[in-house]
């Protein structure tokens, strides 16, 4: 598996944590955020991502910034790209298995770093549903 991970200057502890994990299932990672905490634009490290998973060169992604919702426009705007900003592993759950959700977007400022470990691995371990769910997703892109 490979995974596609961006964030901002609010998702930079969040990132290196999320990639040890990664990195600890053998699961390849292309970092495409900063590492730093000086203050950054986060669509210069989401548009990366989104278009890695848009163009299937990853099987997943994941943007974390300090609300969530800045990375999760930014990657939506990809075809192709089901971002969806979680705040518990509930909806990272419902969001895999009945949206297709293929990047996780996670809010740094408002959930604990155990939080995001746990949304992390329950973004990887469950499985899309297909079925119902599948006709409703092929609706989302506007033509």
């Amino acid at each position: 598996m490979k995974i596609a991970i961006g964030n901002d200057h609010a998702g930079t502890e969040y990132k290196l944590a999320i990639i040890g994990l990664l990195k600890s299932k053998n699961i390849e990672v292309i970092n495409y955020g900063t590492d730093g905490s000086d203050s950054v634009d986060y669509p210069d490290f989401v548009h990366p991502v989104a278009t890695d998973v848009a163009e299937e060169k990853v099987d997943l992604g994941i943007i974390i910034c300090g609300s969530g919702n800045g990375a999760s426009m930014t990657a939506n705007k990809h075809q192709k790209v089901r971002c969806a900003l979680c705040w518990t592993k509930e909806i990272v759950q419902l969001a895999r298995e009945h949206n297709g959700a293929n990047i996780l977007s996670l809010p740094a400022r408002f959930i604990s770093l155990p939080q995001a470990l746990e949304m992390v691995n329950m973004f990887l371990d469950t499985e899309f549903e297909g079925g119902r769910h599948e006709r409703r997703i092929e609706k989302i892109p506007c033509s």
